[in-house]
């Protein structure tokens, strides 16, 4: 059966179809010149409308695409759609039979997915979604027909929702299985660290993504969370202890964690590491090969000496290379360099030995050639970073011979080798789950270990622990941008807050966060504090009036609560704390710089050296040329780090925080600190 165009019609109307043809299961539209086949499962829908003279039929077709005849008889027009729509419909109602059993299919596999008990991971919403995809390209019918159908209906819109909003689903169904699972477990939140953990914690410790950062403020337990997270997939089987791979940036930490971990999970299969022991495992036994770690590494004396005899003696030797050096501190370092064979100079030489080993530890860091640190260098600083790089070649040769001599390797050695192992697919990977501590202050090399690690085993979940507010080491390669940009650098998957700190009172947590969040690049989450405070546990002080607070402290702080006296730099220490032992003989006080005291904490804190100048805090930019290209890339904003310093060192204290600050030369930071509510007072 057919329709045409009148012969008037066909004339005024200028349309390229002018013919349609019924066929078996679909229809053909023709003109002069063109050819349209529509099958009946590329057709959403037929519309019959009358012009003014003549009928027009109109086939939709997915993509908002439109075909339409004009210039047929209105009667005939009638006919041909009313018999068209009933082979159509006929048509349509059978294939929605063989399309209700491929969406059922769907919503079995969805169902299954919503009833199981375990997190649902994003990674495996793509395979859902892409079953979904298949599935409606296996349906007869366009896909947007699928509404019509009553048989069809609520399976399609429950298939659209998992497309069109995945996210969202996954999310509430992670979210009840969560409550669900916290609370039918909840005889191990309770006990299986010293006191029961809070909603935060556990909502952390369940969270099953192949990725997870999670933001552990100050004092908020993250330690427990990390025991209780290795406790959990053992008690889910998971894995078993050996699949599970602890990694502290310390020795002492990882030792800490073993400890806590065989207390409260009773196994000692579960193992911390370093970094550098994982290295050392991966190279044992991918190479079968024990390497041996270079005494440098572990006796700064010799270290310190092979450096700075390499350097006089480069000096010595070459009136080029004695000049690139005088050049070198004078003009960057802004230093006071005698004359003559300035080399010889004792104390210059101490004093420039500290800088040969940062720069020589970012360049072994570095692990590229020469060329390659250049060529990593911006071209405007390009030259003069070939000049540095050409100075310090001789000390890299002389370390690298020492280490031959030694048969031995350094740490950084240690890590490339292990990678380079990794890479090449000569190791076996027993770990399933790999934790993280401290995870603000991995650098780029060892995130590189991380995931050459993950590579070898794709279902290797990745569970990092840290605070971007506590990241402190900068200056020893760290990159804070791995943890603010963890998606990126380690897949999708969740970022959980714990939300509450069992050590500081509500006051220094307002003002310790106020100060930290005022980077807007620092990362938002909520900390609160289980105790109340007031005004005065954050207050600012003369520094004259030191030997006055500790004379007030004596009257009321007990023998086992400690007072921590932190500084930005060693020399800062008050003198007055010579005589402390005689006169506050009662008095639990000790000393530390600000990056010692990261993980400590104490009743009360004493914060000095609050001035401007070259040894004030904030630390003025004293980087290097090849620091600034070997370091990980400065942030946009006014002391971010210094600013997390203080944060840090605030942020140690339960009861209260002073701030000691010169009034002749006040830091910068003391006028911030007075402008979100800290009182400077005259006197304790």
């Amino acid at each position: 059966m057919e329709l045409k165009s009148t012969s008037f019609g066909k004339h005024l109307a200028q349309h390229p179809y002018n013919r349609v043809r019924l066929l078996n299961a679909g229809v053909e539209v023709s003109g002069d010149k063109h050819h349209y086949l529509i099958p009946f499962n590329q057709l959403i829908q037929i519309r019959c409308k009358r012009g003014i003279v003549w009928g027009e039929l109109e086939f939709e077709l997915p993509e908002q695409k439109v075909v339409r005849l004009h210039g047929t008889e209105w009667q005939e027009t009638q006919r041909f759609y009313q018999y068209l729509l009933n082979i159509w419909q006929t048509w349509s109602q059978e294939m929605s039979g063989v399309s209700a059993s491929v969406l059922h299919g769907q919503i079995e596999k969805i169902t299954q997915i919503e009833q199981q008990d375990k997190w649902f991971k994003r990674a495996d919403l793509a395979d859902v979604q892409k079953d979904i995809q298949e599935a409606f390209s296996a349906v007869p019918v366009p896909v947007e027909r699928l509404n019509d159908f009553d048989n069809c209906r609520d399976d399609y819109r429950t298939c659209l929702r998992w497309l069109e909003q995945g996210k969202r689903s996954v999310t509430q169904r992670n979210l009840a299985w969560t409550e669900r699972v916290i609370a039918d477990n909840r005889d191990f939140f309770d006990t299986v660290e010293v006191s029961p953990l809070n909603e935060s914690q556990c909502r952390a410790v369940v969270n099953g993504e192949d990725s997870v950062l999670v933001l552990a403020g100050a004092g908020s337990g993250k330690t427990s969370v990390l025991v209780a997270r290795a406790g959990w997939l053992l008690r889910r089987q998971e894995a078993l202890p050996e699949q599970i791979l602890l990694l502290a940036f310390g020795r002492q930490a990882a030792d800490e964690m073993n400890t806590r971990i065989k207390e409260r999970l009773h196994t000692d299969g579960i193992k911390a590491k370093t970094f550098h022991a994982l290295a050392l495992q991966i190279i044992q036994e991918g190479s079968k090969k024990a390497p041996k770690i270079s005494k440098l590494e572990t006796d700064a004396k010799a270290r310190r000496s092979l450096l700075i005899k390499t350097w006089q003696q480069q000096c010595a030797e070459k009136k080029v290379q004695a000049s690139g050096w005088r050049q070198w501190m004078t003009d960057e370092l802004e230093w006071t360099v005698p004359e003559g064979d300035y080399w010889k100079n004792k104390s210059l030489a101490e004093r420039l030995g500290s800088r040969l080993e940062r720069w020589l530890s970012l360049m072994r860091m570095h692990g590229g050639s020469q060329a390659e640190m250049i060529e990593s260098a911006p071209e405007e600083v390009r030259d003069l970073f070939t000049k540095r790089i050409r100075l310090m070649a001789p000390l890299m040769k002389a370390w690298k011979t020492a280490l031959k001599d030694e048969g031995a390797v350094d740490f950084s050695g240690l890590i490339h080798q292990a990678v380079n192992i990794l890479e090449k697919g000569r190791f076996v990977s027993p770990w399933k789950h790999i934790l993280v501590d401290e995870f603000q202050d991995i650098s780029p090399q060892r995130a590189l270990l991380l995931s050459a690690l993950r590579k070898l085993n794709k279902h290797t979940s990745l569970y990092a622990v840290g605070d971007d507010w506590q990241a402190i080491y900068r200056f020893s390669g760290a990159e804070l941008s791995l943890t603010t940009a963890f998606a990126t650098n380690f897949g999708e998957g969740a970022q959980c807050e714990l939300d509450t700190t069992y050590r500081f009172n509500d006051r220094i947590g307002e003002i310790a966060n106020k100060f930290v969040q005022q980077n807007p690049y620092q990362l938002k989450k909520p900390l609160n504090s289980l105790t109340k405070g007031n005004k005065k546990n954050v207050v600012i002080l003369p520094e004259d009036q030191m030997e006055k607070l500790l004379d007030k402290l004596s009257g009321y702080v007990t023998a086992d609560e400690r007072i921590l006296v932190l500084a930005r730099y060693h020399h800062l220490r008050p003198q007055i704390l010579e005589k402390a032992a005689t006169r506050w003989p009662k008095l639990n006080l000790e000393f530390m710089t600000i990056h010692a005291s990261k993980g400590q904490q104490a009743e009360y804190v004493i914060i000095v050296g609050l001035h401007e100048g070259n040894d004030g805090f904030p630390a003025a930019a004293r980087e290097s040329l090849l620091e600034e290209v070997l370091l990980p890339e400065p942030e946009d904003f006014m002391d971010a780090e210094e600013r997390r310093l203080l944060y840090v060192a605030m942020t140690r204290a339960k009861h209260q925080v002073w701030l000691m600050q010169d009034k002749q030369r006040p830091s910068v930071f003391v006028e911030q600190l007075e402008n979100i509510g800290v009182p400077a007072q005259r006197k304790p």
